[in-house]
């Protein structure tokens, strides 16, 4: 089965949008955005006797688009075709599809399906994270899909939980010069929202061997760059995320590199980055091989020297 998101032989086309309605006339704004952006397709309603106000970045591929940003309370209609999965990230919310209303709560998530109608209604202002699939691009991919669309996604789902880990990290990632990358990781987000939503047999298979093993490998990379200042001993880190030791290495190697590997790359690219900041002229290269995560002056000496061709002192007088 040819999964959405493969990698075609030209660079996907992208076009970025910005929906900032505070530019706008307060008393024109849905007008406006139905004009802009809505059409009969797309319909907002503010609630709460609020104006209407949204702030996001809409980052669109052929054959996906993602949007961030905040919004005020607002009834959301579509009927444009397109299958949605949105995170519901700020106060209660209720969706309503299939004849099914839904009721959400914060960081909660729900899909809903591109062939009928759907509506979400937002009660409090807040961030607003959502995945489009144009067409009916995702459906495919899914078990029975008015089953499984327009139903409660928990925010404890661990599936969920490395779906957004991956949407943060694509977001931080995305650039419109590097078409490999969106390639790679629109593969990823099929094979994560499938699952996350209830994926068919045969696309199960692909996502679990794709998609969550790329997730599982960026959550972890992200946790030790949150640790990477400190010690980080690989058994505790494989438990924080419910895997072993051995799986972890397997993830690593499988993207080129080892745990030990990754983590002296990030050091040493920390290192570099303090010494060559003005902030940081006045510290002792030992003060800044400390605070880059290493405990051996010598070690951090040659290995610096190793990856950027100079000593540590030789990068900061260059500079």
């Amino acid at each position: 089965m040819r999964q959405p998101g493969n990698s075609p032989d030209s660079p996907p086309l992208v076009r970025l949008t910005r929906i900032h309605t505070d530019d706008w006339p307060e008393r024109d704004r849905v007008a406006m955005f139905h004009e802009m952006h809505g059409r009969d397709r797309i319909r907002v309603e503010p609630r709460g006797g609020e104006s209407l106000r949204i702030d996001a970045t809409v980052v669109r591929f052929p054959n996906f688009a993602l949007l961030r940003g905040r919004r005020s309370p607002l009834r959301s209609e579509f009927s444009d075709g397109n299958d949605r999965l949105v995170f519901n990230l700020a106060g209660p919310a209720v969706a309503v599809q299939f004849g099914r209303e839904v009721l959400l709560e914060r960081g909660d998530a729900i899909a809903l399906c591109g062939s009928d109608r759907g509506t979400l209604t937002t009660s409090q202002s807040g961030r607003i994270t959502t995945l489009e699939f144009p067409r009916g691009a995702l459906m495919p991919l899914l078990n029975d899909p008015r089953h499984v669309c327009a139903r409660r996604i928990p925010k404890d789902s661990m599936v969920l939980r490395l779906l957004r880990t991956y949407v943060e990290a694509a977001h931080r990632g995305f650039s419109t010069e590097n078409a490999d990358f969106p390639r790679i990781a629109i593969a990823h987000l099929y094979d994560l929202a499938s699952l996350t939503i209830g994926a068919a047999p045969e696309a199960e298979s692909v996502a679990r061997g794709r998609g969550v093993r790329a997730a599982r490998l960026r959550a972890i990379k992200n946790d030790i760059l949150a640790r990477i200042d400190g010690g980080i001993e690989l058994t505790a880190l494989a438990e924080r995320h419910g895997l072993s030791g051995r799986y972890v290495r397997m993830l690593f190697e499988s993207d080129g590199t080892s745990v030990t590997e990754f983590i002296r790359e990030e050091r040493l690219k920390r290192a570099r980055s303090m010494l060559l900041n003005p902030r940081f002229v006045t510290r002792k290269i030992a003060e800044v091989a400390y605070e880059a995560g290493f405990n051996d002056l010598s070690y951090f000496n040659r290995a610096f020297r190793r990856r950027f061709g100079q000593s540590p002192n030789e990068m900061r007088d260059s500079y």
